[in-house]
């Protein structure tokens, strides 16, 4: 056995897995955060507020392309949803939106800040 795979314990691989969930979900929490705000936000064209309402809509419901309950995979349909989401309306999401979903995200995920 060669030195580098003895360097590999169960428990550094299970808490490698963990933190990869965590930054995972903290990506999926942050994007929610963004859609949400930029809903919330005034300056918001009605139809961005339409697409992000929708994006959020799919995000929380238990009808899914790919059950959130499916290990790993369960929200890269969301995630991705997501991410799409925000990139069609980029140009009304703002620094200002943008800061408070940070803030809430690391209140929600500190040991990731």
């Amino acid at each position: 056995m060669s030195d580098s795979n003895r360097t590999i314990t169960k428990q550094k691989l299970v808490r490698k897995i963990l933190q990869s969930f965590r930054l995972v979900g903290r990506e999926a929490v942050y994007h929610a955060l963004v859609l949400f705000h930029t809903l919330r936000a005034p300056d918001t064209p009605p139809w961005c507020k339409s697409v992000a309402l929708g994006a959020l809509a799919y995000f929380i419901s238990m009808i899914d392309g790919i059950p959130d309950l499916t290990p790993v995979l369960g929200y890269t349909d969301d995630v991705a949803l997501m991410a799409a989401t925000l990139a069609t309306i980029s140009t009304h999401v703002t620094p200002e939106i943008k800061d408070k979903a940070q803030q809430d995200a690391d209140r929600l995920f500190p040991e990731n800040r």
